[in-house]
């Protein structure tokens, strides 16, 4: 299973949270922010492009072996590393990564 569809499949179901956390929420949209600059998807525009789907799957695969390394387990609530992975979960659906056209294999 790829990195995207790894996070997607596993952090995906925590968006039914948005709805009655609000700071998780608040807490997703920065990571996504800081995800956007890392690998520098810009743009003048009102709605910020889709990131690039092999750079976040390269960084989705590091952030998660990473986590491996440290023998992270993921909490009852939400930490850093839950709220990153939501993130990157967030992006995928919104820009449809993992759907038919060129980032499918992603």
């Amino acid at each position: 299973m790829s990195p995207l569809a790894r996070v997607s499949e596993a952090y995906g179901v925590r968006f039914a949270e948005f709805a009655f956390e609000p700071a998780f929420t608040a807490a997703v949209d920065q990571h996504v922010s800081e995800i956007r600059d890392r690998l520098e998807v810009t743009g003048a525009a009102l709605e910020p492009p889709a990131p690039d789907a092999g750079l976040l799957a390269d960084y989705a695969l590091g952030f998660l072996d990473a986590l491996d390394e440290t023998g992270w387990r993921e909490p009852v609530g939400h930490d850093y590393a839950v709220c990153r992975l939501t993130a990157i979960s967030w992006l995928v659906r919104r820009h449809g990564l993992l759907g038919e056209g060129p980032y499918a294999a992603y």
